[in-house]
C-alpha cells in the first residue's frame, strides 16, 4: 500500500490540475496524487469548435493570479509553442478554446507524475485521521481529499439522450455520424446554444436549423469592468460573509455575467445571417422566440410551441441538441455512507467553510475540500476558471495548516537538507 498521502484529488479537470501545479511549486514537499477516470486529460472536448473563444482573459489561467512568476502560465506555454509574439500582435485577451485546451494538456503533461488516469474511485471510508478508498485495483489512504468531479449535463425532465437527442457536450463526438441532414433543433439561449446554432448552420448548408428559446432573443453577456468584479477573489469573501438574502440578490444581479448569455459579436453575427436570408428569400436559420420544445420523440420528432399564442410547429429533426447547461456533480454520491456525516444548512445544502472544506461531524477528522458545488456559499466563481488559481492556493494552504501534515512535511524537508 502507498504511504499515506497529504491530499488525494478526485477528478483531474482544470481545477485539480491547478492544484497539482500548486503542489509542484510549493516550497515544502507535499505527498499528493490525483485520480481521474478518463484515460487522459480532457476538458469539454465535445465543444472545442474551431472558432470558439474563451470567455475569460488568458491571465486567468491556471497560475497567474496565484503566482505571476510561474513557469506554468499561459504565456510560458505560448513561448514554448513559438507563438508568444504572434499572440501579443493579435491584441486579444481571449484565446481560442482549442488553444486553451492545448495549454491545459501541456500543463497536465508536466505534472503527470502526480496523476493516475483510468482510475475509477470507489466509495470513500474513514481510516484513522484520514480516509481510505479504492482507485481501480489500488487502495489509497489520504489525510485530505479534494473533490473536483466537474459538472453534469443538465437535461429537462423526461428527456433522455439517444442517437438523435444530444446534450451539446457531445456535439463534436456525434456530428460525424450525421448524413444528409435536413433539420436540426437546438434548445437553449446561452453561449453554447448560440455556438451550436452557428456551427450547424455553417456545417450543413442545405439544412434548416431551428433555435428554440423561451426568451425574446439571445441576451448579451455583461462583461463590463465593474460587473466583472463579481469574479474578483475578494468577491468570494464578500459573498461568503453576506446574509442569505444578500447572497440571493447578488446571484440575481450578476447572473448575466455568466448564465444564459451570449457574446455580443456572436449575437450580431447570427442576426446578420437571419437578415441576409430574409433578403435572399432562402431562410433556413429559424430562431423561435418565446417558445419551448414539446412532444419529443426518440426518433427526433418534436413540436415547437409558442408560449405567447400556443401555435405549434411540428418538426422531424435529424438531431435535437439540448444546450441547457450543467449542474455540479453531487459529492454525496462519491462519499457514499460518509455523506451522512456531512452537516447541512436549513435548506439542506452542504455546509462549507471559507477554505472550501466540508463541515463534518466530529467522527471525521480528515479534511474534504470541494472545487465546485459551493455557489451557495462562495458565489458565482465556484466552478469557473476566473478564481481557480487563487482557490487552489487557499485549499493547499488550508491543508498544510493541518498539524500532522505540516509536521511531517517539515520533517521530510529537514531530511532532504
Amino acid at each position: 500500500m502507498e504511504p499515506v498521502l497529504d491530499l488525494a484529488g478526485i477528478g483531474f479537470g482544470p481545477s485539480n490540475l491547478a492544484l497539482a501545479i500548486a503542489v509542484e511549486e510549493h516550497a515544502l514537499p507535499v505527498r499528493a496524487r490525483f485520480f481521474e477516470r478518463q484515460a487522459r486529460f480532457g476538458w469539454h472536448r465535445g465543444m472545442l469548435l474551431e472558432d470558439a473563444t474563451m470567455q475569460v482573459s488568458f491571465l486567468k489561467d491556471l497560475v497567474t493570479l496565484r503566482n505571476p512568476t510561474s513557469t506554468f502560465s499561459f504565456l510560458c506555454y505560448l513561448r514554448e509553442r513559438g507563438r508568444l509574439i504572434d499572440f501579443v500582435n493579435h491584441k486579444n485577451l481571449f484565446p481560442l478554446r482549442r488553444e486553451f485546451h492545448d495549454y491545459f494538456e501541456w500543463a497536465a503533461e508536466r505534472v503527470s507524475h502526480h496523476v493516475s488516469y483510468g482510475a475509477e474511485v470507489g466509495a470513500i471510508g474513514v481510516r484513522g485521521d484520514g480516509f481510505e478508498f479504492a482507485a481501480g485495483t489500488e487502495v489509497v489512504r489520504a489525510r485530505n481529499l479534494v473533490l473536483a468531479t466537474g459538472l453534469e449535463a443538465n437535461l429537462p425532465d423526461g428527456v433522455a439522450p439517444g442517437e438523435r437527442i444530444w446534450h451539446n457536450k457531445d456535439l463534436l463526438h456525434g456530428v460525424e455520424t450525421l448524413k444528409d441532414v435536413r433539420q436540426v433543433v437546438v434548445v437553449g439561449a446561452g453561449q453554447s446554444a448560440a455556438e451550436t446554432v452557428a456551427f450547424f448552420h455553417e456545417r450543413f448548408p442545405g439544412a434548416v436549423v431551428h433555435g428554440v428559446f423561451a426568451r425574446y432573443g439571445y441576451s448579451p453577456a455583461d462583461d463590463s469592468s465593474f460587473a466583472n468584479r463579481i469574479f474578483d477573489p475578494a468577491a468570494v469573501d464578500d459573498f461568503y460573509a453576506a446574509p442569505e438574502d444578500v447572497k440571493r440578490r447578488l446571484m440575481g444581479y450578476h447572473a448575466n455575467t455568466n448564465y444564459g448569455v451570449v457574446d455580443q459579436d456572436l449575437i450580431e453575427e447570427l442576426y446578420r445571417r437571419v437578415y441576409r436570408e430574409k433578403v435572399l428569400g432562402q431562410q433556413r436559420l429559424l430562431l423561435h422566440k418565446t417558445s419551448r420544445l414539446t412532444d419529443v420523440g426518440s426518433d427526433g420528432s418534436c413540436v415547437i410551441e409558442s408560449l405567447a399564442d400556443g401555435s405549434r410547429v411540428p418538426v422531424d429533426a435529424d438531431v435535437i441538441v439540448y444546450a441547457t447547461g450543467y449542474r455540479p456533480a453531487d459529492p454525496a454520491r462519491l462519499l457514499g455512507e460518509l455523506a451522512g456525516a456531512c452537516e447541512r444548512d436549513e435548506h439542506g445544502r452542504l455546509k462549507v467553510t471559507r477554505d472550501y472544506r466540508l463541515v463534518m461531524n466530529e467522527d471525521v477528522r480528515g479534511g474534504i475540500y470541494l472545487q465546485g458545488g459551493t455557489e451557495h456559499t462562495h458565489g458565482i466563481t465556484s466552478s469557473l476558471l476566473s478564481n481557480t488559481a487563487v482557490r487552489v492556493g487557499e485549499i493547499l494552504d488550508s491543508i498544510l495548516r493541518r498539524p500532522v501534515a505540516v509536521a511531517e512535511a517539515m520533517s521530510e524537508l529537514e531530511a532532504v537538507k
